[in-house]
């Protein structure tokens, strides 16, 4: 059996006592209590300090393009349905630039579990407002206070359709790593909005404003969808996490019965076949 050091990489840059550090341990932990071999995983990010991930863990990865993670992970899964596809951007990369293809990835619902690591601030950057900064949050590029209404991703989430919708806490380890394994056994599109302290540009949002505010949800039914979408609109004194939604549909492969069978990637490829189509074109 694999042991969770068996898919931690090389040493991370990232600041001390960044949240992305025990996401990145709890997220070794879930694979191997998942007992997924490294050459199953598929680890692909965009760009940030979240999107550094793949390069930190001994798995298969992609780094694409500022909120591009989504589109090459989706392509990836269908190419390949043996791979378990984990997406791993932060709130910029994600509900920022790649908010377009946050919503319609969220419509085709493929199979794959989208980690978000959510600090509230554009951390490689500098230190800018994201678009899940609270409202008189100051920064250097906004030294009146941001005055925008925070982007509000499982909300979003949940009225696009999402399956599966949660929220975790990097500093609650145990908690987190149970969310991240239902996301990976979720047949579909699963959301887990991470909420990361930035300990060098977010002196707001800390550890302990997370630890006081958040409350799992207790004896909620996940399968109950105005209830969820109610938890998923609270924020300020009380923020709920855990599982907020749960409720599989059919997946995007399931619609292509071309997919049946041994995955594309691994079948014949003849590139006359291929001219003779693109000819039918011309």
């Amino acid at each position: 059996m694999y042991r969770p050091q068996d898919y931690l990489g090389k040493d991370p840059t990232w600041c001390p006592g960044c949240g992305n550090f025990p996401i990145r341990q709890v997220l070794a932990d879930a694979l191997a209590e998942a007992k997924l071999a490294p050459h199953q995983v598929l680890m692909v990010s965009g760009i940030g300090q979240a999107a550094k991930m793949p390069h930190y863990m001994q798995v298969n990865g992609f780094n694409g393009l500022h909120g591009r993670a989504l589109p090459p992970a989706v392509g990836a899964r269908i190419a390949n349905p043996t791979l378990t596809v984990i997406v791993e951007s932060g709130d910029g990369d994600t509900y920022g630039e790649g908010g377009n293809h946050f919503i319609h990835t969220i419509r085709r619902n493929p199979n794959l579990a989208h980690f978000v690591h959510n600090n509230q601030v554009y951390g490689l950057t500098k230190g800018q407002a994201s678009p899940t900064s609270d409202i008189g949050m100051r920064t250097n590029a906004q030294p009146a206070g941001v005055f925008l209404e925070p982007f509000a991703p499982l909300a979003v989430a949940l009225v696009m359709g999402a399956g599966f919708v949660a929220r975790g806490f990097a500093g609650d380890k145990a908690r987190l790593k149970e969310l991240m394994l239902a996301a990976i056994a979720y047949p579909g599109y699963a959301l887990v909005d991470i909420l990361q302290p930035c300990v060098t540009f977010n002196k707001r949002n800390t550890y302990a404003w997370y630890k006081e505010r958040g409350h799992y949800v207790e004896g909620h039914d996940t399968s109950d969808w105005d209830a969820a979408l109610k938890l998923a609109r609270e924020w300020g004194d009380r923020i709920p996490l855990g599982i907020l939604y749960n409720a599989p549909r059919a997946t995007f492969e399931s619609h292509f019965p071309v997919l049946d069978g041994e995955p594309l990637a691994l079948r014949p490829f003849a590139p006359a076949a291929v001219a003779k189509v693109q000819g039918e074109f011309v």
